[in-house]
């Protein structure tokens, strides 16, 4: 992998140079051409201006020879002199009449009008009609913003600008030589530290995810490098914590089912022996016993098959349209007789006007077992003549349910732990009830397979309060 970036980002950086002296190379031609042929040497901009100016004033190009002839001629000698072609020094050429070196002039003059006919050459060989080829190097001539004519430039200007192109090139390339190779050099130094930089955060995410697959899955990885490597690590880190919690609670899950099932196993084959021995008679009342441990056992069974289902979200629904205020004062009528008998004050008491009240689409029996659930654990928790309040209240799109006891309410280390498979608050009395620590799990898996939410709290008068809320058929 730190090859592979090595390599791409060489590949960029020659690239990017590559590309930047040819553009370099391309552009530096470019110019030159456009700086001779358009008046760089000749000062055409001067002499295109005068030619341009006297059009404007004559409407014509009638009398411009001995007017160019003239100007020309002006500067002759050795002194300063002033022409179209600006200030230069006036010797001439020898064996080109009229062809002026100087500061601003080069070469021969050629006038043609827009058609490119001549009208004024001092190049003998150019009269007529110009073809294309000469006359794409002319220089246009305006007057009322119209073209009326070209001046062309002498080829020894297009000759002189080859040599200084090709020298200027010769120039470059000898300079961008040791430049490419001495910033190709840097490049390829910092490509390489930034692979090596990039590439240890992915080292170590290797690395841990080799340990990680083979069992080790107290790994983590430092998070850093970048924004998507920082990523990367919290999503390795929060992976392995789940695999790890995961595993400890199967493990745990496992230990306690294993508890759980040796119980009953335990006290029923107690029986059995004894009965088999002849300590116990064989009698129903010695019956009893094993019948009601077989009984906790299939309980137990069906509660883990039930967990079983939720977690892989295979538990079947029988969903109807339910009026809430009859279901729920249907369970409460249940139990009144039951929480009677320990002098348990069992009330139920609607909010608000519930004739009003949206329908709920529940499966009538799973909600009823997660209801039982909630009044049993408060029958368990509420000591005998104390109370237990049942409260509705409908809104248009949630129905809530609360309990309250007045029970010793919930210990607050075990308040988050309270839904967690097998956790009892109080071991020793939930055994003698027989509870396997699976309700409240079971209850709250129910609830939200119906979309709602269950919650528990201790109230601030006292007691523990549980608070079931199910969405009504308008919110879902």
């Amino acid at each position: 992998m730190r090859l592979r970036l090595f390599l791409t980002f060489s590949i960029v950086t020659l690239t990017t140079l590559l590309v930047l002296g040819f553009v370099i190379q391309s552009n530096t031609q470019t110019a030159i051409t456009t700086f001779a042929q358009q008046g760089g040497f000749l000062a055409a901009d001067r002499i295109v201006s005068a030619l341009g100016d006297y059009y404007q004033e004559n409407g014509s190009w009638t009398g411009v020879e001995s007017v160019i002839s003239s100007t020309l001629h002006a500067g002759s000698g050795t002194g300063q002199g002033q022409g179209l072609g600006g200030q230069g020094i006036g010797q001439q050429n020898r064996g080109n009449t009229g062809a002026m070196y100087g500061q601003g002039l080069i070469g021969q003059i050629t006038l043609t009008d827009q058609d490119g006919v001549v009208l004024y050459s001092e190049n003998p060989n150019l009269t007529g009609t110009l073809s294309s080829d000469i006359m794409q190097n002319a220089i246009a001539i305006e007057a009322d913003q119209q073209v009326v004519g070209y001046i062309v430039p002498a080829s020894t200007v297009l000759d002189l600008t080859d040599i200084i192109r090709e020298n200027l090139s010769d120039t470059l390339n000898q300079s961008l030589l040791p430049t490419a190779v001495i910033a190709s050099a840097v490049a390829l130094l910092l490509a390489l530290v930034s692979a090596t930089v990039l590439m240890r955060p992915v080292r170590q995410l290797t690395g841990a995810a080799s340990k990680l697959a083979e069992g080790d899955l107290s790994q983590r990885v430092p998070v850093s490098g970048g924004k998507e490597l920082e990523q990367l690590g919290q999503t390795f880190n929060q992976m392995a914590s789940s695999l790890e919690q995961a595993q400890t609670t199967r493990k745990a899950m496992t230990a306690d089912i294993a508890h759980e099932l040796r119980t009953p196993l335990s006290v029923q084959r107690a029986n059995l022996e004894a009965l088999q021995d002849g300590v116990y008679p064989l009698t129903l009342e010695n019956l009893e016993p094993i019948i009601q441990q077989n009984i906790l056992l299939n309980q137990l069974v069906e509660d883990l098959r039930t967990l079983a289902l939720t977690d892989a979200e295979g538990l079947s629904l029988i969903r109807s349209e339910t009026n809430p205020e009859e279901f729920f004062h249907q369970i409460y009528e249940n139990f009144s007789s039951h929480f009677k008998a320990r002098q348990i004050a069992l009330t139920f008491t609607p909010v608000g006007d519930l004739s009003r009240c949206p329908k709920i689409e529940i499966d009538r029996s799973r909600i009823t077992q997660v209801v039982n659930n909630l009044l049993q654990n408060a029958y368990r928790h509420t000591p005998d003549g104390g109370r237990v309040e049942m409260s509705l209240v409908c809104e248009a799109r949630q129905v809530t349910l609360t309990i309250h006891d007045s029970g010793q309410g919930i210990p607050g280390e075990s308040l988050p732990m309270i839904f967690e498979r097998f956790y009892r608050a109080d071991q020793s009395r939930a055994r003698d009830y027989g509870g396997a620590g699976l309700g409240l799990t079971i209850a709250r898996r129910l609830t939200e397979a119906h979309h709602g939410t269950l919650q528990a709290a201790n109230h601030p008068a006292g007691g523990a309060i549980f608070t079931l809320a199910l969405p009504t058929m308008e919110a879902v």
